[in-house]
């Protein structure tokens, strides 16, 4: 929608917006524009999970807690570090889990959002955030 003025944009839209104040220096990929108070960063999650198999294009090898793969939400990524549960010593390929992960840095995330968990250039994992922790 060019010329246009719109009330919101879904990632993956391309908009216009004038930042009064704002280097474009202090901009990134990823970043969300709302209005102040309205969203809240978070690093910590439980996540309802799905491994990928290897015949999906996934990993033919299972992970264990303290794995630390790539964390795809909306346009950005970011590393995490993935927490078993108590009595879960590892996740095969094709499992479903709930598990806990732990991001490097907080990003803007509420409970319902989708992720992939990717690995070397490629999915390994899908999940949606369950409950929001930290």
């Amino acid at each position: 929608m060019f010329r246009k003025l719109l009330d919101s944009g879904q990632a993956g839209d391309n908009i216009g917006a004038l930042l009064r104040g704002t280097k474009k220096e202090e901009v990134e990929r990823g970043q969300v524009l709302a209005k102040p108070g309205t969203i809240n960063p978070h690093t910590g999650f439980k996540s309802e999970v799905y491994v990928l198999t290897k015949d999906e294009g996934g990993r033919h090898t299972p992970f264990f807690t303290g794995y630390k793969p790539q964390f795809y939400f909306r346009t950005t990524d970011i590393t995490g570090e993935v927490n078993l549960p108590e009595g879960v010593e590892m996740v095969m390929p094709g499992d479903n889990i709930e598990m806990t992960v732990e991001l490097i840095h907080p990003i803007a995330m509420e409970e319902g959002l989708r992720f992939a968990i990717r690995e070397g250039g490629r999915t390994v994992a899908s999940g949606v955030v369950a409950t929001i922790t930290k």
